[in-house]
């Protein structure tokens, strides 16, 4: 059996982290995956994969998957008045079909 979700993709600074995995659990999602990320945008690259001291200042991709829009927006609308202003990011919501809906 499948139901149907929205994916909310966040994609931001490694340090946020914490922060915003608080906001997600606070809206009531049941979860996220963690990725690391790289890429090129406004701030131009960043998480080249090249070797550091450090990986304060890498970037990370967040999905979490809710039951609605109006959960995926009021998390994005919150990490974004949070966070954007100071720390580069970006958000983006699909349409998904979650199977095995039972453990979801």
């Amino acid at each position: 059996m499948t139901q149907q979700a929205r994916k909310l993709v966040i994609i931001t600074e490694k340090l946020l982290l914490k922060k915003i995995a608080k906001i997600i659990d606070e809206a009531g999602a049941s979860g996220y995956t963690v990725m690391e990320a790289g890429g090129k945008g406004s701030r131009n690259v960043r998480s080249s994969g090249q070797p550091s001291v450090g990986d304060s200042y890498s970037n990370i991709k967040i999905e979490v998957l809710t039951i609605d829009r109006e959960m995926a927006l009021k998390i994005s609308d919150e990490v974004a008045a949070q966070f954007f202003d100071d720390y580069s990011g970006i958000t983006y919501l699909c349409d998904a079909e979650v199977l095995r809906a039972h453990k979801f």
